[in-house]
Formats: C-alpha cells, sequence, structure tokens
C-alpha cells in the first residue's frame, strides 16, 4: 500500500528538486576511536546517488566556487560510541564574503524525514544567497537517508507496483489486501536493513548534528529547519539547550501531537490548501478551466478519483493513473502556490483521459525520478517515523475514525486515515507518543508558521513556541499559501530571518508578515 506522507512530511524543497526535473552503507568500521577527533576531508562533491535521487553534480554557485563534500563518521548506535560507525554524506558551499565577518557554519535540514539535503541544498543554494555571506552553508543526508547506511526496502520495479494499490480499501477484501502489502513492505526494511533501523531515530540524528558542529569547529550550532527539520531542531534543543546558536524554524511540526492527530491536522491542511487553489481558481481567471465555482471544482475532483477507483486512466508507460496516484500528485500540487498551475493541467488533462501530469506530481511526491529509479525517500521517511512514534493502529481503529477524518477532508481523510497503519507490523518499536522539544536556557529560536500550510498546520507554530518553553520561541506569522515561508520569496518574512541570523537582531513577538 503506497504509504501518503506521514505528519513530518517532506518539506517543499525536498519533493521541488525532483518536480523541477519532472515538470521541465551502513559501514562495518568497528575500530575503537574518537569520533570527536576526526577532520574532514572535503573534496568536489559527485553525481548524486539513485538513494538520493539521482541527476547531475552541482553546478558551480555564482561566483565559479565549486560546492564541496565530505564523510563525517558517527557512532551507529550513540549508547556505544566506541562500536561499529556509518558516515553521514555532508555538503557545502564556504562564505563568500569577508572571512573576518564570518560567523561559522549554518546547518540546514529540510525535512522529510527522509529528504536528502546533499541534493537539496544546492538545489535552492541561490535562495540562501544572503546567509552565505557570513555563513557556511551546510546541509547533510540524515541517517538511514541518501548516501548515510540509507534504509533499503523495496526495488525500484516492486515500487511501481506499491505505488499503484489502493491506499484507501472500500471492503473486506481491499482491507486484508492493504494491510497484507504493509506487512510485506515493512518485512522488506528489516530484510534489507535490519542493522541500520533501530539508530534512525530523531534523538540520534541530533546527536549526529552536535558532532557535526563540533567537527566544524563551531562553539554554538547554527541552523535552518524547514519542516521535519524544525521537530530535529527542537530536539537537538531539548538535548542540547546551551549550545543553540542562531537557529529558525519554518514550516512548523506541531510536537504536542502523536502521529493520528498529525494526520488529522494534515487532512485539515491539505483540505484548506485545497479550497484556497479552488477558490484562486475562479477568482483569478476569466474562465476557470476545471470548475464554475470553488464547490464545482472540488466537486469534480472528488468524482475524479472515484470514477479512477474503479477505472484507472493512461498515466506513464504502462503505468495507469489510479485513484492513490492521483490523490498524491493533487497533494503534491498544493505544497506551493507555485504548482498550482500543474494542478489544473493536470486535472483538465485526466477529465480528458489523460492522467500524465497527475503522474508526474505522484512521482515527485513518491521520489521516481524519469529514468524510473525511486530515492529512498519512502523507506527513510517511514522508518524514521516508525522508530520515532510509539502508537501502532489496527484496522478497526482506523476503521471507527474514518467518519472524523472525512470530516476533515472529503478528498484526503481516507488517504491520510489508513496511512496510520504504516507502523503497525514495524520491526522497531516507536520511541515516544511524540517529541520532547523543552529546551529552558536555550538561545531565541525563531519559529515560523505559514496561516495557510498544508503539511504542517499554522496551529503548529504556536503550540512549538509554547513547548520550547519561556523566552525560547519567538512567533512570527506569515499570510500566505505553500509549505514554508522563507522560499516564499517575501520580504518581510526574509528581513526578520536574514535580520536575526546574519546581525543577531531577534524579532518582535507576534510579528505578522503578508
Amino acid at each position: 500500500m503506497p504509504n501518503p506522507p506521514r505528519p513530518r512530511v517532506a518539506a517543499l524543497a525536498v519533493s521541488a528538486v525532483l518536480l523541477s526535473t519532472l515538470l521541465a552503507g551502513c559501514g562495518d568500521d568497528s575500530e575503537d576511536q574518537d569520533v570527536t577527533a576526526q577532520k574532514l576531508s572535503w573534496k568536489d562533491c559527485p553525481a548524486p546517488n539513485a538513494a538520493e535521487g539521482g541527476g547531475d553534480a552541482p553546478s558551480p554557485l555564482p561566483n565559479g566556487d565549486k560546492w564541496q563534500c565530505a564523510t563525517l563518521k558517527v557512532p551507529l548506535d550513540w549508547a556505544e560510541p566506541k562500536g561499529d560507525k556509518i558516515g553521514l554524506a555532508l555538503i557545502r558551499a564556504k562564505a563568500s564574503g569577508d572571512e573576518s565577518k564570518r560567523i561559522g557554519s549554518l546547518i540546514f535540514n529540510f525535512g522529510g524525514p527522509g529528504g536528502s539535503g546533499v541534493t537539496t541544498l544546492p538545489a535552492f543554494g541561490e535562495d540562501y544567497a544572503k546567509l552565505r555571506t557570513r555563513y557556511d552553508l551546510v546541509s547533510f543526508d540524515p541517517r538511514g537517508v541518501g548516501r548515510s547506511a540509507p534504509v533499503e526496502c523495496l526495488n525500484d520495479l516492486q515500487l511501481d507496483a506499491y505505488f499503484q494499490l489502493d491506499a484507501t480499501p472500500d471492503d473486506a477484501a481491499e482491507r486484508t489486501k492493504l494491510l497484507d502489502d504493509t506487512k510485506e513492505f515493512n518485512a522488506a526494511c528489516e530484510d534489507n536493513s535490519e542493522k541500520v533501523l533501530p539508530h534512525v531515530r530523531t534523538t540520534d540524528a541530533a546527536r549526529d548534528m552536535d558532532l557535526m558542529r563540533q567537527i566544524l569547529g563551531d562553539e554554538q550550532l547554527h541552523y535552518f529547519g524547514i519542516s521535519y527539520g524544525t521537530e530535529l531542531g527542537g530536539v537537538y534543543a531539548h538535548l542540547f539547550p546551551k549550545k543553540v546558536g542562531r537557529a529558525v524554524f519554518d514550516a512548523v511540526v506541531d510536537p504536542t501531537e502523536d502521529s493520528e492527530q498529525g494526520s488529522l491536522g494534515q487532512a485539515k491542511g491539505f483540505q484548506l490548501a485545497l479550497d484556497n487553489f479552488a477558490e484562486n481558481c475562479v477568482s483569478q481567471t476569466e474562465d476557470c478551466p476545471i470548475g464554475d465555482s470553488a464547490q464545482d471544482v472540488k466537486a469534480r475532483i472528488a468524482k475524479l478519483l472515484k470514477d479512477l477507483d474503479s477505472t484507472p486512466i493512461p498515466g506513464l508507460g504502462l503505468r495507469r493513473l489510479t485513484q492513490t496516484a492521483a490523490t498524491s500528485g493533487i497533494a503534491q500540487s498544493l505544497y506551493s502556490q507555485d504548482f498550482w498551475e500543474y494542478l489544473t493541467e493536470g486535472l483538465e488533462q485526466a477529465y480528458a483521459g489523460d492522467g500524465r501530469v497527475l503522474m508526474l506530481l505522484a512521482d515527485s511526491m513518491n521520489g521516481r525520478n524519469q529514468d524510473g529509479e525511486y530515492s529512498n525517500l519512502s523507506a527513510a521517511n517511514i522508518a524514521i517515523n516508525c522508530a520515532d512514534d510509539k502508537p501502532r493502529y489496527t484496522e478497526d481503529y482506523v476503521e471507527r475514525k474514518l467518519p472524523e477524518f472525512r470530516s476533515a477532508s472529503p478528498i484526503f481523510g481516507d488517504y491520510l486515515a489508513w496511512g496510520m497503519v504504516s507502523c503497525t507490523d514495524w520491526a522497531v518499536p516507536g520511541a515516544a507518543e511524540h517529541p520532547d522539544v523543552s529546551a529552558v536556557g536555550s538561545a531565541p529560536i525563531l519559529v515560523i508558521g505559514n496561516t495557510g500550510d498544508p503539511a504542517t498546520p499554522y496551529e503548529g507554530a504556536r503550540k512549538m513556541v509554547e513547548a520550547l518553553g519561556e523566552d525560547v520561541g519567538v512567533e512570527l506569522t506569515y499570510k500566505g499559501q505553500g509549505h514554508g515561508a522563507y522560499d516564499s520569496k517575501n520580504t518581510c518574512v526574509q528581513s526578520a530571518v536574514n535580520g536575526y541570523l546574519l546581525d543577531g537582531k531577534v524579532p518582535t513577538a507576534g510579528t505578522i508578515c503578508s
């Protein structure tokens, strides 16, 4: 069964790297060594491997400098720091400004969990050019991701079949098929990645970041976290509050929710984004090509999905556009207002029996490139979430919850409700109901909520501020659309973020940008 994004869904930047293309090892180094004594060997970056999403080596920076890559050795098990080691893939662009004004390294996590920072940072490097004047820009593939001891589950052909399956069962036979396929996926993850699965929790990644900070030579961690990256940043702040430097959380995960609450929140968030898309279509064009009114737009989408459930249409190659693939594609297009034109085009085509654009959008969501290769985004996403999240949900439990999810979203409710069974048969127990991000004594953390965010609803920003503790979180509101605020190019948001990261100017709590 194709697992929809879990509550800590991939950040816009992660999926947009692949979308722009579509639409235009765990080591055995067990020597007794102190990982804090290592030195990084920076070299020109190779092309991303298949697990990172494939493609070409990153292009030189505007001033001609090349992106540099290195491998950081970290303990597989932080409880046994002198035991087996794994390598974390790192990438950096050295600061472009006066060396005397350099602050240090600014570490990015773009979300997921499961997104490759090594692939994403250079794809969006120009967006952070101003920050590069005083920082080395650094990102990484977290453990279990990309080139960093990647979790491996199904192969490419198996994943093609997996993502064609019905994620919203209507009868007992379909429910049995869904649960059986989920169990088979999870068993494949255990068979292929048994050694790493217990060690991909967010707490492990936070400890990796603190080692990264030390090896990069910084007294404090300067950090920019997006989507799931805000949870990772919050967990880091909880574990190492005195080591937090200047930090920004954008597209904020609600740290007080368990996985069910997070899924329900996403159902509401994606429905809100779809409502906004429909309203925009009928108000911004003389003749909205996919409906006469906002309600008509949504009714036609609902009918399309119902029809696809029984009769898929041609998609790409031998793959047909199913109800699940179309839902994935629609969800992908709601991550940014810039993608809405693709959704309009995709719906127009689908109504005419052509599922290619919606299938391309679904491929972007699922980490599939044009060559038919999948990154390990989905495998890592499930592995990290299931290692983090303690709740395990049964078929009967989901059945009881369906009315609540459908009320939250007629379009996405079933899709996200049934996604809750993805961890039911997971080999590793979940760590907690929700992450602990309390960080008393931390430096101020700028927390940005976007009122139109589908994947990490706006209310999560306030919850993060409260959970971080008194005098830590500083909330800023962006009245906009899409997943995240800084990359919206809103000058108010960017001015606030740049002012804090570059000059240490903490914005006034409650600032509103529109």
